[in-house]
């Protein structure tokens, strides 16, 4: 991954000059002084600054203690001259990862940097793996006190631990990904890749090259041999969703990659094998896909050795408010928001709707919510049209006019909103937005967004 670095110093030939020799492996911001670097810092996520010690009238090392206040601090690296040494090794014992003297050698600081930031995210990737291990149950981030989910909360305690293949039967928006996961962490391949694909977010004519992967010139395109999602889930865990929305070419190798276990890339003959637990989920019916010769049977008895149907959200309305409060602070925290629980109107706003988008509509009118909300509490008002009425609790005032041109405002300000946290990342925005990177294409048109 590319890091993100700050150089600091007052100096505009240094500081550009090290901008531009970074700028190919790293994403660069510049300073002249210590309050531009603090407002960068406040800003944007900084891997690393690199500041000298000196900045005109400034003392670097003030920077650095500064920084090292921070909650999630940067590394910081230290730009010195030889005769100041000596208090370069003092700035280290304070805190600073390193330092280099002027005038600097790129390749030797290239080198420090990319060791530095990898390092980081080698800490953090360990951090992360080490709080799903650590996790009670693995069961955390699926919510409900009803019967329906104590149930697949057992069924996960059950299966977990075993090698058999999992087939997730639902509406979208239940959370089958969530439980996905939750029978990863559980298991003994915890430690390694859980790896989700979505089906329906690629053309049938590329799914295979995304699962299996392609050799170099396979194909028109195909520049360079590709890894596919079975070899990056090797010793894990493979999760695929929308199953159903496979063609026939691609199951008869899907079955030969889960009995006996090995398959080719597209354009290759050499048989690989790779060890892999498969989670699969649907929203469709498959057994009458099969009866209709569009799914193969032995492929289906051979997903289905454990069955989980995960309810829809109208089947278990007692979680309402559970899963409402939850997506209230996990909102408001991400927008640095103080919002009191909602009022009990809009709860009773949410019971009332039946909720065709499950979950995710459920995430999403939160998010609308907190969004629109001009208090500090969520009212009915605040809330998406579409469950308004459907709750039978619109406005008598507001015409069906007036209610679109809200919906499309507000849409408009979650995609922007999606795309500005995924740094334009319109695959990345899609999952925010719990919907396929297909219909954002559509909607950034439909919409007239730019693309």
């Amino acid at each position: 991954m590319r890091g993100t670095i700050l150089i600091v110093d007052d100096e505009k030939h240094t500081r550009e000059g090290l901008r531009q020799s970074l700028q190919d492996d790293f994403d660069v911001y510049t300073a002249s002084n210590i309050d531009e670097a603090l407002n960068v810092l406040g800003a944007d996520q900084i891997d690393l600054v690199l500041t000298d010690l000196r900045i005109g009238g400034e003392d670097g090392m003030a920077l650095i203690e500064r920084i090292l206040q921070r909650p999630r601090p940067p590394i910081c690296i230290l730009m010195t001259a030889y005769g100041s040494i000596a208090t370069a090794v003092d700035a280290m014992k304070r805190g600073a990862y390193d330092f280099v003297t002027k005038p600097v050698n790129i390749d030797e600081l290239g080198l420090k940097i990319a060791r530095a930031i990898q390092g980081r995210q080698t800490e953090q990737e360990n951090v992360q793996l080490r709080q799903q291990v650590d996790k009670r149950f693995g069961l955390e981030t699926l919510i409900g006190e009803s019967r329906a989910m104590h149930d697949i909360f057992e069924t996960i305690r059950q299966v977990a631990p075993s090698r058999a293949t999992v087939l997730m039967l639902g509406e979208s928006g239940t959370g089958k990904e969530l439980i996905a996961h939750a029978i990863h962490n559980l298991s003994s391949r915890n430690r390694t890749r859980f790896v989700a694909f979505n089906c329906a977010a690629f053309a049938p004519q590329l799914i295979e090259s995304e699962l299996f992967g392609h050799e170099r010139g396979a194909f028109t395109g195909a520049i360079e041999r590709r890894v596919g999602r079975f070899e990056q889930a090797a010793g894990g865990t493979l999760f695929l969703d929308e199953i159903g929305e496979i063609d026939s070419n691609v199951q008869v190798k899907l079955l030969r990659a889960l009995d006996p276990g090995v398959f080719e890339r597209v354009g290759g003959n050499q048989s690989i094998r790779a060890d892999v637990r498969l989670i699969a989920a649907t929203n469709r019916d498959l057994t009458s896909l099969v009866r209709e010769g569009k799914f193969r049977e032995d492929l289906y008895y051979r997903l289905n050795v454990v069955q989980v149907r995960v309810p829809a959200l109208r089947e278990r309305k007692e979680d309402i408010p559970l899963l409402a409060n939850a997506f209230l602070k996990e909102i408001c925290r991400r927008d640095g928001k103080a919002f009191r629980p909602l009022s009990p109107e809009a709860m009773d706003c949410l019971l009332r709707y039946d909720w065709p988008g499950n979950v995710r509509e459920l995430k999403g009118a939160i998010d609308s919510g907190v969004t629109l909300s001009t208090g500090e509490q969520i009212t009915v008002k605040d809330l998406p049209l579409t469950v308004r009425a459907g709750s039978g609790l619109l406005a008598p005032r507001e015409t069906a006019s007036q209610g679109l041109v809200n919906i499309h405002k507000n849409e408009v300000r979650l995609i922007i909103r999606a795309l500005e946290e995924s740094g334009g990342n319109r695959t990345e925005a899609a999952k925010k937005l719990g919907i396929s990177r297909r219909t954002l294409h559509r909607r950034l048109k439909e919409l007239q967004l730019p693309e």
